[in-house]
């Protein structure tokens, strides 16, 4: 009972900071795209949860460039459950890709296969980026550069060098 009146708050305290996105134009746009099938999590949330799986749906090239600390790259298009065999299916897991679309598809499959605690984090790296926080190169050096996915989305990206 106890989780539940926790996991409630945590989830009311993350709702509530998603007004808290600055561009009204990126906030209107991402709320227009989820589906809201996975959970979602604010980056405020995120920076104070502990013991938490993150899991970048990018590919490959994207998390090279950058990516969140402690993040396992785990894919869309070629991603595979056996990524994951050994996360337990109660563990906190957290997804995100470049804005919460390819992300929340693989909340789906996540949630499908019985995994119990899987947030989408709302506005994904994007947002990250945006609210100043640090991304990290594969070899655990900080880095200002992020993948924006193609130039047409990069205008959803406000700080750090953009790549494409």
């Amino acid at each position: 009972m106890i989780k539940k009146v926790f996991t409630f708050a945590f989830l009311l305290l993350s709702f509530s900071s998603f007004s808290q996105v600055k561009n009204k134009d990126f906030k209107q746009m991402l709320d227009s795209m989820y589906s809201h099938t996975v959970p979602l999590i604010s980056v405020d949330s995120l920076k104070h949860l502990k013991n938490v799986y993150l899991l970048d749906t990018r590919e490959k090239v994207e998390f090279e460039v950058s990516h969140l600390k402690n993040a396992r790259n785990v894919g869309y298009i070629w991603f595979d459950m056996r990524k994951v065999y050994d996360i337990p299916k109660n563990a906190t897991i957290v997804v995100y890709c470049s804005v919460g679309y390819r992300s929340e598809k693989i909340g789906e499959k996540l949630i499908k296969h019985g995994f119990q605690n899987v947030f989408n984090l709302y506005g994904s790296v994007f947002e990250w980026k945006n609210e100043g926080n640090p991304l990290y190169k594969s070899s655990g050096v900080q880095t200002t550069e992020i993948h924006t996915y193609n130039k047409n989305w990069s205008k959803w990206v406000e700080k750090g060098t953009k790549v494409y």
